[in-house]
């Protein structure tokens, strides 16, 4: 859960360097995640050491399995902040571009389903981590609205193609953030009701 929290830390500095233009919030995100890499280290192998020595079974076996998986889900989360950040900073300081309200939009919705994938974590909350799945579509249709106003603007305005790349490389990351959050929704349904999401 520290991991978590510090993880969802990062998204929500990220969000608010990208949004709120907070390029000192996304400084601080680029200066590395060496903690984050950190803990997942500690977490899996906590994890084998548990798998090796105790040789749980049922739910506790579901639980290391679980909270292995995501603490790898929750490093690569970090990473993808990490990227945002750099290209909000970029967006903020060397173009004078009003984001797409698609982008904004979307970096509130994949920042608010990471924050529900990891409250459903700790309060092992079936219910939540099933609407943070149905709310991935969500974040799939507005990169959809993004990748049709960079069709849209880059031929109005050449002069913004730079502006318009960074714009679309947020739009991915924000996507597999949402992704990621549905990842961590999965691994909890797994681990409390033993079902298997993956891949359906």
């Amino acid at each position: 859960m520290t991991m978590g929290t510090a993880v969802e830390q990062r998204v929500h500095q990220t969000v608010a360097a990208l949004v709120d233009g907070n390029i000192a919030a996304g400084r601080a995100v680029r200066q590395g995640d060496d903690e984050i890499d950190r803990m997942e280290l500690d977490i899996e192998q906590a994890c084998l050491h548990i798998l090796a020595l105790c040789q749980p079974v049922a739910s506790d076996l579901r639980m290391v399995l679980a909270i292995m998986r995501i603490s790898g889900v929750l490093e690569r989360v970090a990473d993808m902040a990490r990227s945002i950040a750099k290209r909000a900073i970029a967006l903020e300081e060397k173009h004078a571009l009003d984001l797409p309200g698609p982008l904004i939009d979307m970096a509130h919705a994949s920042a608010a389903m990471l924050s529900d994938a990891i409250e459903a974590l700790a309060d092992h909350r079936v219910e939540l981590a099933r609407r943070v799945r149905a709310s991935d579509q969500r974040v799939d249709d507005l990169q959809k609205e993004i990748f049709a106003w960079a069709q849209m603007e880059i031929p109005r305005h050449v002069d913004w193609t730079a502006a318009a790349i960074d714009v679309l490389s947020v739009a991915r990351k924000l996507e597999r953030i949402g992704d990621l959050s549905t990842t961590i929704a999965e691994e909890v349904i797994f681990l409390v009701e033993g079902t298997v999401l993956r891949h359906t």
